[in-house]
């Protein structure tokens, strides 16, 4: 079983930067891809990025390219989402997802899910 603890969310004005992070249990962290998901009140969980296992490949929602950055390090176990250029709309909870099964912009494709991290954008 692999555990997932996300940290950094907060509350930043509007265009102002967070960064995400999320620690993962266990050895096989580097063997699966990891993504970030969001959910604000009153609406369904959306896929927010991607990354491949080694690193070497990411993925966006047409929302967040070029404003967020997904990397990871292997060595820490660690997975991070670099948020730039925040907007209100952005205002969510954030979820660190691991190892999906499918279509990794379905968030059943995932087997993995962290408790999220908050964070607020005022306007």
């Amino acid at each position: 079983q692999v555990q997932l603890v996300e940290s950094g969310g907060g509350l930043v004005q509007a265009g102002g930067s967070l960064r995400l992070s999320c620690v993962a249990s266990g050895r096989t962290f580097s063997m699966y891809p990891m993504g970030w998901f969001r959910q604000a009140p009153g609406k369904d969980r959306e896929y927010v990025a991607a990354i491949t296992s080694s690193g070497e490949q990411t993925f966006y929602a047409d929302s967040v390219k070029g404003r967020f950055t997904i990397s990871r390090e292997n060595a820490k176990n660690t997975v991070y989402l670099q948020m730039n250029s925040l907007k209100p709309e952005d205002t969510a909870l954030y979820y660190c997802a691991g190892d999906p099964e499918g279509t990794f912009t379905y968030r059943d494709a995932w087997n993995f899910w962290g408790q999220g991290t908050q964070v607020t954008v005022s306007s």
